[in-house]
């Protein structure tokens, strides 16, 4: 009887990890295939594809966006009310995009996008009332009821609080809104594609090293030079449908919206950094989590909001 073999099986071998311009064609890849479908059902001439399958990709975002930041916050050791901040982030979405689609225009006199915000308030009223309650049914957390109700609302704040402008978008009166929306995505994506691309090639001074060492002051002036490029160019195709819009506006807006998304993504960054991870999430494998994709976006949204509402249409 032969002796049993000690040979040991090989591991298998770790795949090497993928480049930062890897990361990045792939992370683009994911993002333009993303809003694509977005910006599909946006301009279907269906109706109900145009609001109702929005509405589904809306809640698919702030569903997978809030759970990927909860699930950051727990790494990091904090607690918060998760099941609760997911509902309610989906309730809010909801909520607004049935004001905005069938209770508004029901209501002629009502058709103002301060009613539309108000109504919101009252949503997230709603949220924290509900949300100290459940603190006090709780059980489970001892003397750190300040950290869950504050990490809960910060989440529920962060990500569908700041993705239901594009919603406020989309259906702005008096305007198409779905051009306002394909412009302020396609202004913040080159803003993240002129960082990456000046970043890597001239990039030698350090912006904040430790939320994010890749970060260059190089790469941060070109994001805002092919931003506003881009906004100025997509302006101009766009003509009259961009209601409001001339140049003077297109660079401003070029400006603050590179600006503003890059504050977005080292915003996202320091919550990873905290909580001692690389990527928001595994949603895409290699890539990373929907938030690493929506960070710039975040800050963006209620930028172009606002000024839509106050300096173009006023």
């Amino acid at each position: 009887m032969e002796p049993p073999s000690t040979a040991q099986t090989a591991p298998t071998p770790t795949p090497p990890p993928l480049s930062k311009g890897q990361v990045f064609v792939r992370r683009l890849l994911s993002t333009v295939i993303l809003w694509t479908v977005v910006l599909t059902a946006i301009f279907s001439g269906n109706q109900f594809v145009r609001e109702y399958v929005f509405l589904g990709m809306m809640l698919v975002l702030a569903y997978t966006g809030l759970s990927e930041f909860y699930g950051l916050v727990e790494k990091r050791g904090l607690v918060c009310f998760k099941s609760w901040g997911i509902l309610n982030g989906l309730l809010l979405m909801g909520a607004t995009f049935y004001y905005v689609t069938v209770y508004q225009p029901a209501h002629v006199h009502r058709n103002l996008p301060a009613r539309a915000n108000d109504f919101e308030t009252s949503v997230l009223i709603l949220f924290v009332l509900g949300l100290c309650v459940r603190e006090f049914l709780s059980k489970k957390h001892q003397s750190v009821g300040i950290t869950a109700i504050s990490s809960t609302l910060l989440g529920l704040m962060y990500v569908p609080w700041l993705l239901n402008f594009i919603q406020k978008i989309n259906f702005f009166p008096g305007v198409d809104g779905r051009f306002y929306v394909l412009y302020f995505i396609i202004v913040t994506k080159f803003s993240d594609l002129g960082a990456y691309c000046v970043g890597s090639l001239i990039g030698r001074h350090k912006m904040i090293p430790r939320i994010s060492p890749g970060k260059t002051w190089e790469g941060f002036c070109g994001a805002i030079v092919v931003s506003t490029g881009a906004s100025v160019l997509f302006a101009y195709l766009a003509g009259s449908r961009l209601q409001g819009m001339t140049l003077t506006h297109a660079v401003i807006l070029g400006i603050i919206l590179s600006v503003a998304a890059v504050i977005g993504d080292l915003i996202e960054s320091l919550f990873k950094r905290e909580a001692g991870v690389k990527d928001s999430g595994k949603f895409f494998p290699g890539i990373g989590g929907i938030l690493d994709l929506l960070d710039s976006l975040l800050f963006n949204a209620p930028i172009m909001y606002l000024y839509l509402r106050h300096v173009l249409t006023s």
